[in-house]
Parts: structure tokens; C-alpha cells; sequence
């Protein structure tokens, strides 16, 4: 029989509720952040703004979400420093209380006919709040699940971590969804507004979860043996900046691929392709659902084969497939539309799944949190922050899908040539004793 203090046990309950602690207040954070991305496509142009024509009020709209991309660095430098001097766990319990509230009054939020200008600018800042929540994330739940991992799959347990991402994007879009089909007519009324709203219920249950979580033992250790260091992120850029710069390198052709997908391919599909908001909605509802499956598959994957290789597969895969999936988005034809929003996800998930593992093992314990988050974050300004904007210009200069296809396959070439040079300065010895988990006798202390 097990005892309750039996150290195993006791590593293992802990290991479980790192993981849960970083999934689930993920998931959270990226409904609230989804939910955005769908209002600006489809909601926010006609209720908060009033440019001149359509799609220039399209375009003011997809502006605001790349201002909630530019926070996104911001985020990361922030609670990145609280990361490192803090601890993981009190950046995880801000970040979402942060995204919460902000979301919550989005949903309060008077439109343009009521409060004028004023209503725009308010959302903009709103949404500025809802990138600093969300960049200062990644950094404290991938690291909370990392660093709490005792065994050899490292990829698969940070792949978990960003199981938050297709998890939040299916609540998003079933949530919309829902709403859509309850209030019809209403809609653009007041319907848009209640998934908002519902994101307090889910903040209050994420807070509960990750308040239960202890700190990483990673982290408790460098407290115990006073190795924090003062100027964390600052001490990161001087030693660690080749790092940083590779980590956000690699992201365009993960990141633009699926702001493309869930912003721009949402009001293309719906708008010009005349196949109606709720298929396309379902679409890449579909998508989300398998890529629950196959991004902790190419997580487990990059521990077989290596992160390299599985992300370099991801990259290419991703600009070969680029013109294809626009050519099956241009069928109109339901079944080819869903196949190509399905393969274009999973595409993603091969540079999604390893990419947590892939850039914090390039950084050391005491700068991880910071390092690795700006990396990440960074990738935002050059990539997922323009990666809307830039679609809708493309499409509106040229009036064709396949201008923004050669976009994404472009943003697919970076990431790979990137991705042969990232970790490369460290031994797979060093990386494995960065990861090491010191002995589970922690002074209680370190680890309330």
C-alpha cells in the first residue's frame, strides 16, 4: 500500500497538477484571446468602427488584434522578470486574472453608437491588456509543466501546455457558435457579447486550479541556493540574445499559418467564398477538435525523432502546402474545404507540438522564464501580429487568395531556415541536466 507521503506518489500528484494547472489556464486564456479574433472578423467593423467603406473598417478592426500582438513582448518582459525573481506560479495566477477581467469588460463594452469614438479606443485598450495576459503566459505554464517533469518526454509534456491553444480555440468557436444559433437575428445585437461574459465563470475555475499548483522544483532550487538572478531579462539579452532571436525566427510559419486560419480564412471563407460564417466556423471547429490529437502526437514524436527534424517537417510541409490549401479553399466545395482547414492544422501542430520544448531547452534555469518568453513572444510583432492585416491587404490589393499564399509559404521558409540553428550551441547532455529535477526535499518554503 501507498502511503500519502510516499515521495513517488507524492512527485507524481505534483507533476499532475502542473500539467493540469498549465493546460486548463491556457485553454482559458486562449478562449478569451480566440473569442477576439472571431469579433474582429466578424462583429467588431460594424458595431466599433465606421472608416469609410467595408473593408476599410475590416482593416481597422484586424489593426486591433495585431495592437493585442505588439502587448504580447511586453507580457513576456514583464512577467517574464516575475518569472524568474518570483516564481512560476504567481506569473500563471496574474496572467490569467489579467486576461479574464479584460475579457470580461469586452463584453460590457458600449459600441460606437453609444459612446462615439471613445468605444473604439476602449476596445483597443482592452485588447492591449488581453496581450500582455496572454504573452506573459506561455512563459510560466510551459515552464510549470517543464520543469515540474521528471521523466524523458519532455516534448510531450510541454506539447500538453500548449494543448490550451486548440482546446481554447474549440470553447471559442462552440461558445460562438452556441450564441449564433440561440439569439439569430440578434446576434450582432447583444449575442456576441455573452461568450464574452462567460469567460468570468471559466477565469474563477482556472484560478482554483492553478492556486492549487506548487512551484517548480526548478525554481525552488535556485531560491533555496540564491541564484536568482537580480535583472533577469536583461540578463538574458546580454547572454542569451542568438537564443532569443532564433526562437521568434522560427515561429512565422507556425504562427501566421494559424492566424491566417482562424482570422483571415473566417471572413474569407464566410464573406467572399459565400459559404456562410456558421460552415466556416464549423470548419475550423473540426480542425481544432483533431488537432487535440495530433499536437501532443507530434510532441511524443519530437522525443522519438527529435525536434529538429519533426519542425523542419512542419516548416517546409507548411510552404508546399501553402498554394494547395488556398486551391481547396477556392472549390467552394464543403468536403474539400473542411480537408484543407483540417491538413493546414495539422501541418501547424508539427511545429506546434515540439516548439515549447524546442525553445525553453535552448535557455538556462535562471533566465528561462524571461529568455524563452521574449523569444516567443517577439515572433508576434513579425509574424502573428501582422499575419492578419497583412492578409487582408494582400487580399484587397490583389483579389486573390493566392497572394496570401505566398505570404504563409514565405513565413514557412523563415521558420525552417530558423529551425537549423536553433539549440544547435547545446549538447544533448546539457540539456538533459538543465531539466534535471533536484531532490524532492524542498524547504516547504520555496514551495507554498
Amino acid at each position: 500500500m501507498i502511503r500519502s507521503d510516499d515521495p513517488i506518489r507524492s512527485g507524481r500528484d505534483r507533476q499532475i497538477r502542473a500539467v493540469m494547472a498549465s493546460m486548463v489556464g491556457s485553454s482559458i486564456e486562449w478562449y478569451d484571446f480566440f473569442l477576439y479574433g472571431t469579433a474582429a472578423a466578424l462583429v467588431f467593423p460594424k458595431l466599433f468602427f465606421s472608416a469609410d467603406g467595408a473593408n476599410a473598417s475590416l482593416i481597422e478592426s484586424f489593426t486591433t488584434i495585431f495592437i493585442g500582438f505588439l502587448a504580447r513582448p511586453i507580457g513576456a518582459a514583464v512577467f517574464g522578470h516575475i518569472g524568474d525573481k518570483l516564481g512560476r506560479r504567481i506569473t500563471m495566477v496574474s496572467t490569467l486574472s489579467l486576461m479574464g477581467v479584460s475579457t470580461l469588460l469586452i463584453g460590457l463594452l458600449p459600441t460606437q453608437a453609444s459612446w462615439g469614438a471613445a468605444a473604439g479606443y476602449s476596445l483597443v485598450l482592452l485588447r492591449f491588456l488581453q496581450g500582455l495576459g496572454v504573452g506573459g503566459d506561455w512563459g510560466g505554464s510551459v515552464l510549470m509543466a517543464l520543469e515540474t517533469h521528471s521523466g524523458k518526454r519532455q516534448g510531450l509534456v510541454a506539447s500538453l501546455a500548449h494543448m490550451g491553444v486548440p482546446i481554447g480555440f474549440v470553447l471559442s468557436i462552440g461558445a460562438n457558435r452556441l450564441c449564433s444559433a440561440l439569439t439569430g437575428a440578434d446576434y450582432l445585437a447583444d449575442g456576441w457579447r455573452y461568450p464574452f461574459v462567460a469567460g468570468a465563470v471559466l477565469l474563477a475555475v482556472g484560478l482554483v486550479i492553478r492556486l492549487r499548483a506548487e512551484e517548480t522544483p526548478a525554481f525552488a532550487a535556485m531560491v533555496a541556493e540564491r541564484r536568482v538572478p537580480d535583472a533577469p531579462v536583461m540578463a538574458a539579452i546580454r547572454g542569451n540574445w542568438r537564443e532569443i532571436l532564433l526562437s521568434a525566427l522560427i515561429r512565422p510559419g507556425e504562427q501566421a499559418s494559424f492566424y491566417i486560419l482562424s482570422t483571415f480564412v473566417v471572413f474569407y471563407g464566410a464573406n467572399d467564398l459565400g459559404l456562410g460564417r456558421d460552415f466556416i466556423l464549423n470548419a475550423v471547429l473540426a480542425a481544432a477538435l483533431v488537432s487535440t490529437l495530433t499536437l501532443p502526437f507530434f510532441g511524443w514524436l519530437s522525443d522519438v525523432a527529435g525536434r529538429r527534424r519533426v519542425y523542419l517537417a512542419g516548416a517546409l510541409g507548411m510552404t508546399l502546402f501553402a498554394f494547395p490549401f488556398f486551391g481547396l479553399l477556392d472549390t467552394r466545395q464543403p468536403a474539400l474545404v473542411v480537408l484543407g482547414v483540417v491538413l493546414a492544422l495539422v501541418i501547424h501542430d508539427m511545429m506546434y507540438g515540439p516548439q515549447a520544448a524546442f525553445i525553453a531547452e535552448s535557455f538556462p534555469a535562471r533566465i528561462r522564464c524571461s529568455g524563452a518568453s521574449l523569444g516567443y513572444q517577439c515572433a508576434s510583432i513579425i509574424a502573428g501580429g501582422p499575419a492578419p492585416l497583412v492578409s487582408i491587404w494582400l487580399y484587397v490589393h490583389f483579389h486573390s487568395g493566392y497572394a496570401v499564399a505566398a505570404y504563409l509559404a514565405a513565413m514557412g521558409l523563415v521558420s525552417a531556415v530558423a529551425g537549423l540553428f536553433l539549440g544547435r550551441s547545446r549538447t544533448a547532455a546539457q540539456t538533459q541536466q538543465a531539466f534535471a529535477l533536484p531532490p524532492l526535499t524542498i524547504d516547504p518554503e520555496f514551495t507554498r
